[in-house]
Parts: C-alpha cells; sequence; structure tokens
C-alpha cells in the first residue's frame, strides 16, 4: 500500500483547543478516505502555538529557528495539506497569517490543501470563503472545494463530538482531499543538493 504524507496546521491557541479537535477529525476523515482508494496516510502537525514566538523572530530577523524550519519543511514535503485556524475579528489569526507570510516561495504550488476555521458563533462562517481561500489560492495550492467551519454549536453536549451537519461537512471535505492528494501522487522528494538558502543569508553568515 503506498503511502501519502498529510501536514495538519493549526493555530489555536488553548490546549486543548475546538482548533485542534476539528483538526483532529479532518485528519482522520481524510485518512479514512485514502484508505478506501488503497492508500495509507503519514499524518504530522504542526501546531503554531509551539513557534508563536519563532515566527515573531523571523519576522524582525529573517532567519527561522529550527524549530520554525523543521515546521515548514514539515509542510512543504507534505503531500496533502490541513489547514485551521480561529477565527479573530472575521478572519483568520495573526499567527496562522505570520505563519504562511514566512512560508518558503512556492511551497504551496499545486499542493492539494483543505481549509478551516473555528468560532463561537455561524456570523463568522463567511471568513472561509472571503479570508482563507483568497490566501491559499493567492499561494497557488489546490484547495479543495469544501471548506469547514465549526462554530460553538455545532459540537455536541460533550466529549467533542461533531453534530450530524458538521461531521457531514468533515467527511466530504476529507474525501475531497483525499482525491485531490491520490490524483496528484506522491510528492517527490527534496533534493539534498539543493540549495534554498537566499544568497544574502549565505553571505552574512546564515
Amino acid at each position: 500500500m503506498s503511502t501519502r504524507t498529510l501536514t495538519v496546521v493549526t493555530a489555536g491557541l488553548n490546549r486543548p483547543s475546538t482548533t485542534r479537535l476539528l483538526a483532529d477529525r479532518l485528519a482522520a476523515a481524510t485518512e479514512l478516505a485514502l484508505r478506501e482508494r488503497d492508500l495509507s496516510a503519514a499524518v504530522e502537525f504542526v501546531e503554531l502555538r509551539e513557534v508563536a514566538h519563532d515566527l515573531t523572530d523571523n519576522l524582525l530577523t529573517g532567519f527561522p529557528s529550527p524549530a520554525l524550519r523543521a515546521a515548514l519543511d514539515t509542510v512543504a514535503r507534505a503531500d496533502g495539506l490541513i489547514a485551521v485556524t480561529p477565527i479573530f475579528t472575521a478572519s483568520y489569526s495573526g499567527l496562522f497569517k505570520t505563519f504562511f507570510d514566512v512560508l518558503d516561495s512556492g511551497a504551496l504550488v499545486g499542493k492539494p490543501a483543505l481549509i478551516a476555521a473555528t468560532a463561537g458563533t455561524v456570523r463568522h462562517s463567511l471568513a472561509l470563503d472571503h479570508a482563507l481561500r483568497p490566501l491559499f489560492s493567492y499561494l497557488r495550492a489546490s484547495v479543495a472545494p469544501t471548506g469547514v467551519f465549526a462554530a460553538s454549536e455545532d459540537w455536541g453536549t460533550g466529549g467533542g463530538v461533531a453534530g450530524p451537519a458538521l461531521a457531514d461537512r468533515i467527511d466530504r471535505a476529507g474525501g475531497e482531499l483525499a482525491l485531490l492528494v491520490a490524483a496528484r501522487g506522491p510528492q517527490a522528494p527534496a533534493d539534498p543538493f539543493d540549495v534554498s538558502t537566499p544568497f544574502e543569508q549565505l553571505l552574512a553568515g546564515g
């Protein structure tokens, strides 16, 4: 059975968070849909709260820390991406945007991606199509048609169980991402001799 790598980027600020909860459900749905296509999935999570200070330092210095570099490379080499953010002020969080601001140019070109978001109220649901989808289209990712938004009311009364409507959206989106990943084939391994560090950074001793 061939294996595809899935990277899940989640920008939840708390632990636990509904953002991570939704990310877990989407990863499981995609993994199941891939198995139905005789493909296995290797799933890796990138928790942005763990590299928040590194992201700020990178903006100020232009140099990623080892932890941030590892997170960026995990996204770049993935066969498929699941990106989940909480919604603040009708858009993705600043932490989420900063990560994709510092991601290497071209890292998402043609990469299958699933976008999702969480918020306390359904009034923020339009952020999927007004904020996240334009961002990933600009980065030239291949975005699954179904985005998944989860408000507090979409979860059950306990145990983090998705309500029927949310569960249906999760399954549909996971199936769409699996189809895109399967159609594209595995990501080519990175060339170990490829010099991706900017020339000015090399001159500076980076």
